[in-house]
């Protein structure tokens, strides 16, 4: 079975200890591990897939946090380097009753950020693995340009690419560079993951118009509704999976998981080609990746909340029957 490798930051999120409060008005934070591609290397290697993470950290107590927390989740953390340059990023969030977040980065510039693409090893990349990176690593000069090289070598090699747009307006100088950038990426992207509300903000148009819009770019397009369900489209076909109806305490990591958990199923199937699974194979895929998300956000904190393969049968097993 090929790996789950992922590339951009991981950073330590400060999460409140109180809920329902402005970021203002917070009183007190707790350390926890994040940042996307780290969540989704995370996600993948609980559900007992081969993942490693990509990035660059402070040569900190933050940056020693984090490599032992992504080892102890079981990603390969080989490719983390650890430089003096400058520290590891920061997160402050805050939660708001529903469990949806406001952010404050600390990240001007942080480690991550400047990771060059000499170091990344074109070794790392073979047949049967699967690329994953997201948009806010895309906004710093050399993180930008190992991305570029990390895709290059992933598709040199026939490797599936994911891309999850993730967006983080406050870490951009204008919405449209966003955009643009995002649109910049898609060219060699296998599989595009976005909610609902990301893909109506990259289009500017209505649901359908903008589902068509992005498969004339990309070959299959995911689309989460939050606890409503989730999408995935190919030009012949769609496949729609009903979310779980479950209490929120935290999002944070819920689109992460969802696509880590969908990657994860990608590579115990051994292809890289979704539109050669049945529509059954990919109601399973997405079924799983709906409970795995549905454990996460019933906890505070993103790595640390992600299930094992034993959590996930039994929550599918105790809400299948109210799917």
């Amino acid at each position: 079975m090929g790996k789950l490798i992922t590339i951009g930051e991981a950073l330590i999120d400060f999460m409140p200890r109180e809920t329902g409060a402005p970021l203002s008005d917070v009183s007190a934070f707790e350390r926890a591990a994040g940042g996307a591609p780290a969540n989704v290397a995370a996600c993948a290697a609980r559900l007992g897939a081969r993942s490693m993470l990509i990035t660059q950290l402070g040569e900190d107590a933050f940056g020693d946090f984090l490599i032992k927390t992504l080892r102890k989740a079981g990603v390969d953390v080989s490719a983390v380097r650890q430089a003096k340059e400058a520290g590891t990023g920061l997160a402050f969030v805050s939660l708001r009753e529903d469990g949806e977040r406001e952010f404050l980065f600390y990240r001007s510039p942080s480690a991550d950020m400047l990771l060059e693409p000499e170091f990344i090893s074109e070794l790392w990349f073979k047949e049967g693995d699967i690329l994953h990176f997201c948009s806010v690593a895309l906004n710093s000069a050399p993180m930008r340009r190992s991305h570029w090289w990390a895709i290059e070598q992933a598709r040199s090699k026939g490797m599936l690419v994911s891309f999850d747009v993730n967006l983080r307006f406050p870490l951009w100088p204008d919405a449209e560079e966003l955009r643009k950038t995002v649109f910049d990426f898609l060219p060699g992207v296998s599989l595009l993951k976005a909610s609902c509300e990301e893909l109506l903000f990259l289009t500017g148009e209505g649901h359908d118009e903008s589902v068509s819009l992005m498969l004339k770019k990309v070959p299959v397009l995911l689309v989460t509704y939050g606890n409503k369900g989730a999408a995935l489209n190919m030009r012949d076909r769609c496949v729609f999976h009903p979310g779980y109806n479950t209490p929120a305490v935290d999002t944070t990591g819920a689109g992460d998981s969802f696509v880590g958990s969908i990657l994860a199923s990608l590579l115990e199937t051994g292809t890289a080609d979704l539109h050669a699974l049945s529509d059954e194979s990919i109601y399973s895929m997405l079924e799983r990746a709906h409970a795995v998300a549905s454990l996460v956000v019933a906890q505070k904190g993103a790595i640390n909340s992600m299930p094992d393969p034993e959590q996930v049968r039994c929550f599918t097993t105790a809400h299948s029957s109210t799917t």
